[in-house]
């Protein structure tokens, strides 16, 4: 029956992609589905990683003046709609949310939730549907104007605004467009590979920790974050740092919400204090340490672009479009790990992008790599378009499979490496 089920919806979705070819070739005049007669390199995945969209902040800053997060703050629109269910890995039930019940044993100012994607946020990643659709269905013919799950498969860590972030993306790339319901899969807590798995990895645990109480003591962070707290009126012990400080300002800033004069006055420094902190957290020349955060992540990544290149495709040859609601706590570590970090913070509904192109003579295969719509120079490549093979080498530097990440995961006795 699922085979059915998925025949006719390959069917109906290639119907569709037929249908929308000839109506761009009537505009055109111009035998546009042929990517081959416009440039050099034939699209054949698309594998996105992108932020949540604006949220509530994280945790309440203790002694500070709180923001009034009310619950309209939080409505739905319309346009964002989009019919999906919540699964496991394998499509059964979805697991339970540990990080989310965390969530909701606290409320903010407000009455609402902290974490919790807010009506902009949900703006923010329609608009990136949005912009993905001029890109994929407009511009080029690559996927079917309404969504298709055997085009599409759509991963989620299992939080509530990564999971409605991933649905109003869905609904801006497909006009709220689809065939059937959406499938959001997520993994449970001890096995979640879309973020660093402090909870899942005992060797991440130790080392993070370190690391974490280790950037608070740099220098100049220090130095600065004493001023801060001492201008705040608020005792070092309660256990702010410029992460935390930085999370809830950014916060305020993006609702129009008001913001303590002391904090604004800081805000440059509290911005880049805490990248500082987070590069020191993640530290790039650390191999160990970027292997326990997105190791198996990229690995994923990597897998489905061989896959894809040499047409065995597990879950249907016809998937096109792999689709992570991550987190910044992904995104910076990935982008460490290709070499292309810029020292800033990822925004809300920032998006990095790994497409594989097939060159049109040679078949040779290339991997392009962008991140918020700029296309980046992989630390290791000769090119923007990246020879397979040479992507390949760059990303094998940190990617793990399962069986080597539970087995460094377990050496939680040896964290000087």
């Amino acid at each position: 029956m699922w085979m059915r089920a998925g025949a006719v919806s390959s069917v109906v979705c290639g119907a569709l992609y037929w249908f929308q070819n000839r109506a761009m070739q009537a505009d055109t005049g111009s035998a546009k589905t042929k990517p081959c007669t416009t440039s050099h390199y034939e699209l054949k995945l698309v594998q996105v990683l992108f932020r949540h969209g604006a949220r509530t902040p994280l945790k309440a800053l203790p002694d500070i003046e709180q923001a009034e997060w009310v619950p309209n703050l939080l409505e739905v629109p319309a346009h964002t709609l989009f019919d999906y269910i919540v699964t496991d890995l394998k499509g059964g039930p979805k697991p339970p949310s540990p990080v989310e019940d965390r969530y909701r044993t606290q409320t903010l100012a407000g009455g609402t939730f902290p974490g919790q994607l807010t009506t902009l946020g949900m703006q923010q990643l329609y608009d990136l549907g949005e912009r993905m659709r001029r890109t994929y269905v407009e511009e080029m013919p690559y996927l079917s104007p309404i969504f298709c799950p055997s085009e599409v498969y759509v991963r989620s860590t299992n939080i509530v605004r990564t999971i409605e972030s991933a649905k109003c993306l869905l609904a801006g790339l497909f006009q709220q467009k689809q065939e059937g319901t959406v499938k959001i899969f997520t993994a449970d807590s001890e096995t979640e590979i879309l973020y660093p798995n402090y909870h899942g990895c005992k060797l991440l645990r130790v080392l993070s920790s370190q690391r974490w109480a280790e950037s608070s003591l740099l220098p100049d962070v220090a130095a600065d974050l004493k001023n801060v707290l001492n201008q705040l009126g608020v005792q070092a012990q309660k256990g702010l740092d410029f992460i935390h400080i930085r999370d809830d300002l950014v916060a305020r800033e993006a609702h129009g919400l008001p913001s303590p004069a002391v904090l604004l006055s800081w805000k440059s420094t509290v911005e880049q204090r805490a990248v500082e902190m987070l590069h020191y957290i993640y530290e790039p020349s650390k191999r160990q340490n970027l292997q326990l955060c997105v190791g198996p992540l990229l690995h994923t990544l990597m897998n489905n672009i061989e896959e894809k290149h040499q047409d065995k495709m597990k879950s249907g040859r016809s998937r096109k479009l792999y689709l992570y609601s991550v987190h910044d706590t992904t995104l910076v570590p990935c982008l460490m790990a290709l070499g292309i970090f810029d020292m800033k913070w990822p925004p809300y509904a920032a998006d990095l992008t790994f497409e594989l192109y097939e060159h049109c003579s040679s078949k040779e295969a290339f991997v392009k790599v962008s991140y918020i719509g700029q296309d980046q120079l992989v630390k290791g490549c000769s090119d923007i378009y990246c020879p397979l093979q040479e992507f390949k080498k760059v990303l094998s530097t940190y990617t793990l499979d399962s069986a080597d990440y539970g087995a460094l995961c377990n050496q939680s006795d040896d964290v000087t490496k």
